[in-house]
């Protein structure tokens, strides 16, 4: 098995980028998901309530960051601003508001207001203990430091999501592709689609992780990133086969054992 591609997100729900290489630490990729939006209450806010945030590229820019969209001029921001407490997931986490500027950028994008948050230290939040150590720490993504998919399961998705609208009298759709589920990292070369659903430890190059849990599913992967219009895949299928304990399940969540770099090609060992 190998390492197929590399993913990272600066801004929780913003669009992605995918590199050749990527430092691993303690709480995830470096730059990955340091940031995030909040509305006017100052709860996070994400794709699934406003999937117009997918339409906002970020790129880091030394001390800052550099925000894109189709709305507006970029705009250069550094976070410098007052402090406050946001509830992420479960656990109250201390965030710096990024300013006036972001916050009406961000806003002219979603048609709301909004203001943009930044961790600037990535130590402060835990994994839940549930599934992690005492010492497990995560920047802002949703529960876990990584996420890990692997071509062999979506190619199966894609099969059943075929058969699916079949089925159902419908058109087959195209294939979904895999940034629909926002994965770090993609894997290929697994011989049984969803093996990974039983790994617990697997080494990436020199980098080696733990397998906290499964990755449970939103409505964030039925998002057309194209459109940012809502449909019914990949939850609807996922349902039919993929579903236990109330939930649809794709792609597995990790912990880094050990700091590193990891690049495409690396060779994926289960330990």
């Amino acid at each position: 098995m190998k390492l197929a591609s590399i993913h990272f997100y600066p801004v929780k729900s913003t669009a992605g980028h995918e590199v050749g290489e990527a430092e691993v630490q303690p709480w995830g990729l470096a730059g990955d998901r340091r940031y995030l939006v909040t509305d006017e209450r100052g709860d996070v806010l994400t794709a699934r309530e406003e999937p117009r945030l997918l339409a906002c590229v970020a790129r880091l820019d030394g001390d800052g960051l550099t925000l894109t969209g189709p709305h507006a001029a970029p705009l250069r921001v550094t976070p410098a601003e007052a402090m406050s407490t946001v509830t992420v997931g479960r656990t109250p986490v201390e965030l710096t508001d990024c300013g006036d500027d972001a916050a009406r950028w961000l806003s002219g994008l979603v048609g709301r207001p909004v203001r943009l948050k930044w961790l600037d230290d990535p130590t402060r939040r835990p994994v839940n203990p549930e599934y992690g150590r005492p010492g497990d720490r995560v920047s802002l993504a949703d529960g876990y430091p990584l996420l890990l998919t692997s071509g062999a399961s979506l190619a199966q998705l894609n099969d059943w999501i075929v058969e699916t609208a079949l089925e159902r009298g419908e058109q087959a759709p195209e294939p979904l592709p895999m940034h629909r589920f926002r994965p770090n990292v993609v894997i290929d070369g697994v011989g049984t689609p969803f093996a990974e659903d039983k790994w617990e430890r697997v080494r990436i190059g020199a980098v080696d992780f733990r397998v906290s849990k499964g990755c449970d599913r939103c409505v964030l992967t039925t998002i057309d990133t194209a459109t940012y219009t809502k449909g019914k895949e990949p939850i609807r299928t996922l349902s039919r086969h993929r579903k236990r304990d109330g939930k649809v399940w794709f792609g597995i969540n990790l912990i880094p054992d050990t700091p590193g770099r990891i690049a495409q090609g690396d060779s994926v060992t289960i330990l």
